[in-house]
């Protein structure tokens, strides 16, 4: 009887190492399947924020420069007089990143922000990866690895700030 029972024994660890072999095999496709996810997801995103930006009406004033490159979803900061020019989503991180104010406003919060579940990573990185534009194009600044806030108020001759920077 004995035999038996060790004959089982060695069948069920047998079986638990065969299902640990499998288990690891899925979680190393799950995570190539997900950062996949993650770069399609920011792909969508850009390639809507591009759309968006073609169908916007135009605007009637008419600078004297001449635009180079090709046209951004998100302006320049100094190209614009204020956030009503970027896009809701964009308006909405600006808002989050005023009423955050000198903490900072992080990529999971973005994320809330956004309406976005907050425990998947690849949204978590198409937040970060809008907040990391807004830095590139001069609206917000990361002082701290992580940490998006408002860059500090332009002055002007008369030692006011930008307008439009809070709206």
């Amino acid at each position: 009887m004995r035999a038996v029972w060790e004959a089982r024994q060695k069948t069920a660890a047998v079986r638990v190492e065969d299902l640990e072999a499998e288990l690891e095999r899925v979680r190393a496709a799950l995570a190539d399947a997900e950062e996949v996810l993650r770069r399609r997801v920011i792909d969508l995103e850009q390639y809507l924020e591009a759309l968006a930006e073609g169908d916007a009406p135009a605007v009637a004033v008419v600078s004297q420069r001449k635009p180079a490159g090709p046209r951004r979803a998100v302006p320049h900061r100094q190209d614009a007089a204020g956030t009503e020019v970027l896009s809701v989503d964009y308006q909405a991180l600006m808002a989050a990143a005023v009423k955050a104010g000198a903490d900072g406003l992080g990529a999971r919060r973005a994320a809330v922000v956004l309406g976005w579940d907050s425990a998947s990573a690849s949204r978590v990185e198409g937040a970060r990866a809008r907040l990391k534009r807004l830095v590139e194009r001069g609206w917000l600044v990361e002082e701290k690895p992580g940490r998006f806030t408002l860059p500090a108020p332009d002055l002007d001759a008369d030692g006011a700030g930008r307008p439009g920077v809070g709206s």
